[in-house]
């Protein structure tokens, strides 16, 4: 026997192989590096080199101009609710209110309805994300941990449903609601809205990548379904639950054209639909308050936002590094 072949396979992992010798498996040896072989060295391609100076300016560049892109026209949206009528089309545009005008903000609260529509928001948003979580938990727990027949049809069913526009049912649901008589109220509003495959999709992926021996233990423990579901399922999966909070939340609070068409009065319209009036009754001239009552509705999900920040880009991000 050749002194190379005495030799364990873990320790000539860097010596040259012998002509015909075929190359070792990869991941085969426990004490050193994995092998690359040659093929999969001209697949990979070289790595970029991220210390490279012009890989940083570049990198710079991209972000600076992304910045930019999304915070300029907050800022003026912001600076223009604090304009007097004048100074919105000043000529050269300044980049200051000048004079400081507040009083938009309070112009808007007390003669638009804002404070109606305030309410209606919060009302819908409530118990539009109540319904939306629970039944996107329960939907999601089934799906991933409780057998049946169909089960994944029905989930393909369920997916093929997000590729459904909204606004193609639209027209049917209109109908429906105006027969029934709720138009201008809470629930012509929420029960169409409230059937939503998103957030069984998002957590049933999720429960799926938990440990399946933390599970086994507590069916062991004797744990049932709902004890199993808030004493083990939801504290380990608060990054990803926060996120489907946060994004029912926010696209539910942004809601306009279904409340839109289904109020013609304050009574059950949002704030979306509000500044639409309020927009029609000061005309497409004077923008300063339009801007005011942009600031106020944006608030609330800004404020939400930065207390679910965390959580949400855990959960947005589980799964996607491993090891």
């Amino acid at each position: 026997m050749s002194d190379r072949r005495a030799i364990p396979a873990s320790v000539r992992v860097g010596l040259p192989q012998a002509q015909g010798e075929l190359p070792p498996v990869p991941g085969s040896q426990s004490l050193a590096a994995p092998v690359i072989t040659e093929a999969q060295r001209k697949r990979k391609g070289e790595p970029i080199d991220h210390s490279h100076p012009a890989t940083k300016v570049v990198g710079y560049i991209a972000l600076v101009l992304t910045v930019l892109m999304i915070l300029v026209p907050l800022y003026f949206i912001f600076i223009t609710s604090f304009k007097s009528f004048q100074d919105v089309y000043s000529d050269p545009i300044s980049f200051w209110p000048n004079p400081f005008k507040a009083e938009n903000y309070s112009y808007v609260w007390q003669t638009s309805g804002f404070s109606s529509y305030l309410k209606n928001s919060v009302i819908i948003t409530l118990i539009l994300t109540v319904v939306e979580v629970v039944l996107g938990v329960l939907t999601a727990y089934a799906f991933a941990f409780i057998r049946f027949p169909g089960r994944n049809l029905l989930f393909l069913l369920i997916i093929a449903s997000l590729m459904v526009p909204n606004q193609i049912t639209i027209i049917s649901n209109y109908s429906l609601v105006a027969s029934w008589g709720w138009r201008d109220t809470y629930a012509g509003v929420i029960i169409p809205l409230a059937g939503v495959a998103f957030g069984a999709f998002l957590m049933r992926n999720h429960f799926q990548s938990l440990p399946p021996e933390i599970l086994e233990a507590a069916r062991m423990d004797g744990a049932g379904f709902f004890t199993t579901l808030f004493r083990v399922v939801l504290p380990m999966s608060w990054p990803t639950l926060s996120a489907f909070v946060l994004i029912t939340v926010v696209n539910e609070w942004n809601q306009y054209l279904w409340p839109f068409l289904i109020t013609d009065t304050p009574a059950a319209a949002t704030l979306p639909v509000g500044l639409t009036r309020l927009q029609d009754a000061e005309g497409v001239t004077n923008w300063a308050p339009v801007m005011a009552g942009t600031v106020l509705t944006t608030l609330p999900m800004i404020i939400i936002f930065l207390i679910l920040q965390k959580p949400m880009i855990k959960g947005l991000t589980a799964g996607a590094v491993k090891g």
